[in-house]
């Protein structure tokens, strides 16, 4: 049986998964902060050797050539292309979103089909199981929401461009977004109190007041540069206030970060009642949930209701690797994909 790694190149983690029968048996997400150089591509790749080494066949996708390390898309696809196919070699398949799988020098001549497309992956695995879902991935930066129907996937935009336009991408992370980008004022001791406009804080550091435990997930500096603590976070999210930490109680601080977390859920909504409202799909069809905020998306599954459900155990993964087939879906996507071509 052919052992196929997935890999998934974002701007700032690199996600890998490795399947055999079919299945995910390994998952990881490595730092990956390309927009410092592509030297942190080289040793995101050099770690994914431990997990991925005994594959035969690599399924590459990339959402990398958006980072701001490359003047355009076009040169951003390029150069990961070329990196990624002396590193893989011939075993190297790029997923090129409609066109399906190619080698490298295919890649090159269809870049544009090959730069972020990696949602089509994740929607078109999720298609071979059920005929009619709505996909919502809430990774670390972005939300894509893809309506699938007839047994495929019925996106109305292909590139960021278009999908920023149909509601399918919504700018917002789990973590990485700044505070700024969510909401513009929060409740704070009975007023409405408009927040910075600088960066200051994270999402990140909503969710940790909030109660969430992101170890796992958050992997990159805060805005600040310090750690991770509580009451750091509480620290970051007060100076958005205008405020020290000291000037409300563990309460004020958690009702501001409720109010910007429910800020961002709504814009998640907005963009799934959108999507719904062009491709409609049945009522008793269910969401499936995947990226590291994929709790938050049976919070609107919910208000859509509708039944979810992960796409890890849609996969029919371990539950020891579930979780993180779920966060890391396109990486296992492309690899289920190629597997079964």
């Amino acid at each position: 049986m052919t052992v196929t790694a997935g890999l998934d190149v974002g701007g700032a983690h690199l996600k890998v998964s490795l399947i055999e029968n079919a299945r995910p048996i390994a998952v990881r997400q490595i730092p990956c902060p390309l927009w410092q150089g592509l030297d942190k591509l080289d040793a995101a790749l050099a770690e994914a050797r431990l997990l991925i080494g005994t594959a035969e066949r690599f399924a590459v996708t990339m959402t990398g050539e958006l980072s701001d390390l490359f003047p355009d898309r076009e040169t951003g696809a390029r150069t990961l292309i070329t990196r990624l196919s002396e590193e893989l070699g011939s075993a190297a398949c790029f997923w090129m979103g409609p066109r399906g799988f190619g080698a490298a020098d295919g890649a090159l001549r269809h870049h544009a089909d090959v730069g972020s497309t990696n949602f089509l992956a994740t929607a078109t695995a999720v298609a071979r199981h059920l005929g009619e879902a709505l996909l919502i991935d809430f990774g670390s930066t972005t939300a894509d929401i893809v309506p699938i129907a007839g047994g495929a996937p019925r996106a109305r935009g292909l590139t960021d461009a278009e999908r920023q336009a149909t509601g399918e991408l919504v700018y917002t992370g789990y973590t990485r977004t700044a505070v700024m980008g969510v909401a513009s004022k929060a409740p704070f001791q009975g007023r409405v109190v408009g927040l910075a406009r600088e960066y200051l804080a994270t999402m990140a550091d909503v969710r940790r007041i909030l109660g969430v435990d992101l170890a796992e997930v958050d992997q990159h500096a805060t805005a600040d540069g310090k750690g991770k603590s509580l009451n750091e976070s509480v620290t970051r999210l007060a100076r958005m206030l205008g405020r020290d930490a000291r000037d409300g109680s563990a309460e004020d601080w958690r009702t501001a970060a409720a109010h910007i977390r429910e800020m961002q859920l709504r814009s998640i909504h907005d963009g799934a009642t959108r999507v719904l409202s062009a491709v409609p799909i049945a009522a008793d069809a269910p969401l499936v949930a995947a990226g590291i905020g994929a709790d938050d998306v049976l919070e609107i599954a919910r208000r859509l209701g509708r039944g979810a459900i992960h796409f890890g155990v849609l996969t029919g993964a371990d539950d020891a690797v579930a979780r993180w087939a779920t966060a890391c879906a396109p990486a296992v996507a492309v690899g289920l994909l190629l597997a079964s071509a």
